[in-house]
């Protein structure tokens, strides 16, 4: 986990500014959130009335610009955000946190040079570690607060990740149930997630 200082989590954030937001599954009430981290404006998908439902279907996804724009097979990131608003969207109410941490927290320019080494061969960790790097950066705090601001208190949560589960438990975010988010391997990943699940515990070799 990273070391980035965020608002105290007792503390509610300001919504800076929300709008509709039409997508292929529903429209969802974007929201943005004032962190005082320049460069960095996470935000929030939200569907229905969240601050009245428990559990809440939630998904906290890290924002990954080659595999959501570029549609990049070396990870599974795209397809994961479609499923969890898929999802969202099928349940009729749910809230996905968009983080801005690219790169596990590392930025693009350090990700296209991790990726580099990983076509010489060495895996995700290896290649973070061969540049100097922290294998995972990310911090997963302000998502609890973000959650908290919304109202919710209870969720169902969709990942794959244990430091998620962790984490929000650690703020105060109740984890009703954990809900697998799996995506079909291809060969161009296949070694990626199975790094994932053997060296940073990752669940994707369970049904639960």
């Amino acid at each position: 986990m990273g070391n980035e200082q965020h608002p105290s989590t007792s503390v509610l954030l300001d919504t800076l500014v929300s709008t509709d937001m039409p997508t292929p599954w529903a429209t969802f009430k974007l929201l943005s959130f004032d962190l005082g981290e320049v460069g960095r404006e996470h935000f929030a998908l939200v569907l229905g009335d969240v601050a009245h439902v428990e559990p809440v279907l939630c998904r906290i996804h890290s924002e990954c610009l080659t595999g959501e724009a570029l549609h990049s097979l070396r990870c599974d990131c795209g397809p994961q955000l479609d499923l969890a608003l898929q999802k969202i969207a099928e349940s009729g109410c749910g809230v996905l946190i968009y983080l801005r941490q690219e790169g596990r927290g590392i930025g693009l320019r350090n990700k296209i040079r991790a990726y580099a080494l990983q076509d010489k061969g060495m895996d995700t960790i290896e290649a973070n570690e061969a540049l100097g790097l922290g294998v995972d950066l990310r911090n997963f705090d302000v998502a609890g607060l973000m959650l908290k601001t919304l109202g919710v208190g209870t969720v169902k949560l969709m990942t794959n990740n244990p430091d998620k589960l962790s984490c929000l438990a650690q703020h105060g975010i109740a984890i009703a149930e954990r809900i697998p988010l799996k995506i079909e391997a291809n060969p161009f990943n296949q070694a990626y997630l199975s790094t994932k699940a053997r060296r940073l515990g990752h669940f994707l070799n369970d049904e639960t």
